[in-house]
């Protein structure tokens, strides 16, 4: 015998079978573990994302390191058996590494060039500015920045300027390479930590 669970909702079905069939439902909102197919594309995902966010590293517009973490975080949430919360948050750590690594270096590059705070802010600016170009324009931005900082607002001579914002260009290189490394380090620990046995 059915029950008439609400005179919405009376289509012969038992409140049994029709929270089974609510279940069902549900499942369709995640894939399936364990089933190869949904993996591989899961995996081709993933590594989709990386390789994006390593030329991101080099090419402006991308945001890099952010894309290789986003890509092992999906990776994560589509299959959550195959890596470890403890190593993800490992991973994180690097990923913040690099993005302070990326305005660190212009800012350091700067200082050690004997700089002022303005010419640090104007290398800054500039770094901003010409990363919506390409990659030339980010380092005139850069070395741009830091000159003009330097000279309207410091008033340093010509000479202490230059030398500030070719400090500040020679700092984005330095940050570059640093964010390459982070990459590499949160690459190298996601496959070395990957549980690559489907998931049952």
């Amino acid at each position: 015998m059915f029950i008439r669970v609400h005179p919405w909702f009376n289509w012969g079905l038992s409140p049994q079978a029709a929270a089974l069939a609510v279940l069902s439902l549900l499942q369709l909102w995640r894939p399936p573990t364990g089933d190869g197919g949904v993996d591989l594309l899961v995996y081709l995902l993933t590594g989709l994302l990386i390789l994006v966010g390593l030329i991101g590293i080099i090419v402006p517009l991308l945001p890099g390191t952010t894309l290789i973490l986003a890509g092992m975080i999906l990776h994560k949430i589509l299959l959550p058996n195959s890596i470890s919360t403890t190593a993800l948050a490992v991973i994180t750590l690097f990923w913040g590494l690099s993005v302070l690594a990326d305005f660190a270096g212009v800012l350091i590059g700067t200082r050690l060039a004997g700089g002022t705070r303005w010419g640090m802010a104007g290398a800054g600016l500039g770094a901003l500015v010409g990363v919506c170009f390409s990659v030339p324009a980010l380092i005139l931005g850069t070395l741009a920045g830091a000159v003009l900082a330097e000279k309207a607002i410091s008033g340093a001579p010509d000479q202490q300027a230059l030398r500030s914002g070719v400090g500040a260009a020679a700092g984005f290189f330095v940050s570059t390479l640093a964010r390459l490394a982070c990459a590499a380090v949160m690459i190298i620990l996601f496959l070395s930590l990957l549980n690559w046995a489907p998931a049952r």
